[in-house]
């Protein structure tokens, strides 16, 4: 036999063996079990968190919202963000809209301090944690309220004014909308400074809504009634852009100085140029931060005055009813002399922007 016929003999000796064996285990011989089949465990579902913002009017909402978003999702939080718009109604709305969701955790911008105190005790009621974000909720027993010390915010403010003024004089103050709580404070650290200044207020109103525009008539309105003036205050740097505008068509701008609060880029430019003579720094970004880590936790049910997992909540503020967990930061007063160590230390702004019109 040649050579070649042997091995395709063995060629379909292998072949035949390899067919039986296949057919046996066919046929049923020692059965075997079908092969477990995996069972994805069920996706977990993340947290939810809404928040419902008075508007974007103000510049420093924006990097609020970026950072408080940016926070809670690197938490595994998923965010929906609302804008009301400077409607009260529409912030309710947005607020019965998150209950309807089943939110886990409401942050909320407050427009009015009075008036979401119902709508706050429904969403409790549903299991619902609720965050006074930067503006208390009056008579609303939120399970936190996190933000800057507005009462110092307003002593910088005075102080920075008896610093321009040291023999006393007539200022204007212009504040934001009546219904922010936060309003309200600073005018209490404010008088508290200017009470024993000889600083007097001549002329004093408020912005609905913290429209800018309204600070300009009013600054305009002012020096009809009081042209002497020495000072003004401003609700914030929005509001300061449009006083010193009114200032300016009297050539006033950079000889009266004007303080206010935000530490908008603008502001920190007008300060540099001459126009404005102080803000109130109030990191956002830590307290985006904080809120948004503090959320997470509320969400997951930890005790924020105890639980080491988040940022500890030890002090307490009355809402008018009740005592309701505060988280607090400091603010700063920023004018030309610390702008450097501030502002551009702290990587609030850029030098190059800040100093964008000042010629070396």
């Amino acid at each position: 036999m040649k050579e070649t016929d042997k091995r395709k003999g063995m060629c379909r000796w292998l072949l035949c063996a390899m067919l039986l064996w296949t057919g046996l285990l066919a046929s049923g011989c020692g059965k075997t079990q079908p092969p477990s089949q995996e069972v994805n465990p069920a996706v977990e579902e993340k947290m939810q968190i809404g928040i419902s913002f008075d508007s974007f009017v103000i510049e420093r909402w924006l990097r609020d919202r970026d950072v408080f978003v940016s926070t809670a999702e690197g938490l595994g939080a998923e965010v929906n963000v609302q804008n009301a718009n400077g409607d009260v109604q529409q912030q309710i709305s947005q607020i019965e809209y998150f209950i309807e969701k089943k939110m886990d955790v409401i942050a909320i911008i407050a427009i009015d301090a009075d008036a979401l105190s119902e709508v706050v005790g429904r969403a409790k009621n549903a299991g619902i944690r609720v965050i006074c974000y930067d503006r208390l909720i009056r008579n609303a027993e939120c399970d936190l309220y996190i933000s800057f010390d507005n009462e110092k915010v307003g002593v910088l403010m005075g102080e920075a004014l008896k610093q321009a003024l040291p023999d006393g004089g007539k200022i204007y103050a212009i504040y934001g909308s009546q219904g922010d709580n936060n309003v309200s404070q600073i005018q209490t650290g404010l008088q508290s400074v200017l009470q024993e200044s000889g600083i007097s207020i001549v002329y004093e109103t408020y912005c609905d809504n913290w429209l800018a525009e309204l600070a300009f008539d009013a600054v305009s309105d002012a020096l009809q009634k009081h042209p002497q003036v020495d000072g003004v205050m401003c609700g914030n740097d929005d509001l300061a852009s449009q006083a010193i505008r009114a200032l300016s068509e009297k050539r006033l701008a950079g000889r009266i100085p004007v303080v206010a609060q935000d530490a908008e880029l603008s502001a920190c430019q007008r300060i540099v140029e001459g126009t404005q003579y102080m803000t109130v720094y109030k990191p956002v970004d830590e307290l985006a931060r904080q809120a948004a880590e503090l959320a997470v936790a509320l969400g997951n049910g930890e005790n924020i005055s105890s639980d080491g997992a988040a940022p500890q909540v030890t002090e307490t503020i009355n809402d008018g009813t009740f005592e309701v967990p505060y988280y607090c930061i400091e603010p700063i007063a920023v004018t030309a002399q610390n702008m450097d160590e501030v502002i551009i230390g702290s990587g609030f702004h850029r030098k190059e922007e800040v100093y964008l019109n000042v010629v070396d």
